[in-house]
């Protein structure tokens, strides 16, 4: 196989991948698609780097369709970009070298579901809303929550979390094992449904993370959690962002059980009002949910409002009832649609850094100032439970030099997390945007990631252009 690579790897890139093309065609008919408009699809959509589209779009129905795909784009040197939903925000789907992009999407089966083991097995393509209807009738649920309705396969390939990472961790920690098509097509299973193992590398988290770059995920073994019987959500808004911050970290340090614990600041509280009818003071504001046995939570809440009390809360409002919570979370469910009316006809340039919560408050004080001071609109929201926030830039891209003094707010954003002993990316991912800033947080561990890489990809085909450059 390689042997065959090396050699058709001499042609241009331009006919090594018409050949490929054509088999495919052959082979699968319908499953190929080179209609531009797909192909566009299937590129960056959703973030502010430019698209790059690939020659192809291949539909897999099977882990055996990505091996048999892998194989021949293998043999003819020609790049591959797995994709799941389309929703990774540092553009790590696009192909800028061309390709053939991989879509999950028709993988979407939930193969088995264990409910005494509480596990599944789901194909690459189930998205998260997917499996939670699935199993519903379980008193189970994956809660795993990025926002978007992404795959659990793209969840996995960008170490996913989300909302209520604060209790339940990362994509990381509720993963058992996967199936992964290596760079040669061969079909690789990382582990079993055992709930620890002692056996050999920990392949598994590997390719957590791996953005597609060292091989495909095609099916995954997941951990599933109870449904808590009870409940509760309380919405406190705070003076300013450091005594929500600190609120926070005491209520961590004391040790409540957090099933959620959102920040919004008051700019995106002003946007949520006005998308949302809603009437909510337009301050700090942090969003929490608390989930157990009836008395607990109602402890818990009551024990969250006097440490709030204490660094300043100006208003405290709970519900349990389904529709109350769901009326509180509509302000944090709507923020991107609430982004988009501040400033009609911008786009919207989402990014997150993470810091140690000890660091939290600081990190968020310096960016807000950071951000009036070079005069741009852009709503701060925060997993701030793990220490995690983003800030949504409204840009006109068409504006030059206003896109060059966000890109001067995002350089300064990612270097001042990282100064605080964060990480450039607590979930988005590193794709093509952030490529500088991990080799600014890493250092020399970046050189064993490429040698890794070049290991198991040695003609570079698996979303080559991502994470790092070879």
């Amino acid at each position: 196989m390689n042997k065959v690579a090396r050699m058709d790897s001499t042609k241009p890139r331009s006919d090594r991948t018409a050949t490929v093309i054509s088999i495919l065609s052959q082979r699968f008919g319908d499953q190929l698609s080179c209609n531009p408009v797909i192909r566009e699809q299937h590129a960056n959509s959703t973030s502010w780097h430019p698209i790059k589209t690939p020659d192809a779009v291949f539909f897999a129905r099977s882990t055996e369709d990505v091996a048999e795909v892998v194989k021949l784009c293998a043999a003819h040197a020609v790049p591959i970009i797995p994709y799941g939903t389309g929703t990774s925000l540092e553009a790590g789907v696009n192909a800028p070298f061309g390709g053939i992009t991989l879509d999950l999407s028709q993988m979407n089966a939930v193969l088995a579901v264990n409910e005494d083991d509480m596990d599944c097995v789901v194909q690459a393509g189930v998205t998260r809303k997917q499996l939670n209807t699935h199993l519903r009738s379980t008193g189970l649920h994956f809660p795993i929550d990025p926002g978007a309705d992404a795959s659990i396969g793209g969840m996995a390939s960008t170490r996913a979390s989300g909302t209520s990472a604060v209790r339940y961790g990362t994509m990381k920690d509720n993963i058992l094992a996967l199936t992964v098509v290596m760079p040669d097509g061969t079909i690789c299973k990382t582990g079993t449904r055992a709930r620890k193992s002692s056996a050999g590398y920990d392949m598994t988290r590997l390719f957590i993370g791996a953005e597609g770059t060292l091989g495909v995920i095609t099916e995954l073994t997941v951990k599933l959690h109870g449904i808590p019987p009870t409940i509760a959500v309380a919405v406190c808004a705070f003076p300013d962002l450091a005594s929500a911050c600190n609120t926070v970290i005491a209520s961590i340090r004391y040790g409540l059980t957090l099933g959620r614990i959102e920040l919004l600041d008051e700019v995106q509280i002003r946007a949520c009002n006005a998308y949302s009818k809603l009437t909510m003071q337009e301050k700090p504001t942090l969003f929490v949910e608390f989930g157990g046995s009836e008395n607990a939570v109602a402890e818990q809440v009551q024990l969250f409002r006097e440490l709030a009390d204490e660094f300043g809360c100006e208003s405290f409002e709970n519900a349990s009832s389904p529709e109350e919570r769901s009326r509180l979370w509509t302000a944090r469910h709507d923020v991107y649609w609430a982004c988009l009316q501040l400033r009609p006809g911008s786009k919207f340039i989402a990014t997150d850094v993470c810091v140690p919560i000890s660091r939290l408050a600081d990190c968020m004080v310096e960016t807000h100032a950071d951000i009036e001071t070079t005069g741009l609109v852009a709503p701060i929201v925060g997993h701030v439970g793990d220490g995690n926030f983003h800030v949504s830039v409204m840009a006109n891209t068409d504006d030059a030099e206003e896109m060059a003094k966000t890109k001067s707010f995002i350089d300064r954003l990612n270097r001042r997390a990282i100064a605080m002993d964060g990480t450039c990316t607590g979930e988005h991912g590193i794709g093509e945007g952030k490529r500088e800033f991990l080799k600014e947080e890493l250092g020399a561990t970046v050189t064993y990631m490429r040698q890794l890489k070049a290991t198991l990809d040695p003609h570079n085909i698996m979303n080559p252009g991502k994470i790092f450059d070879l």
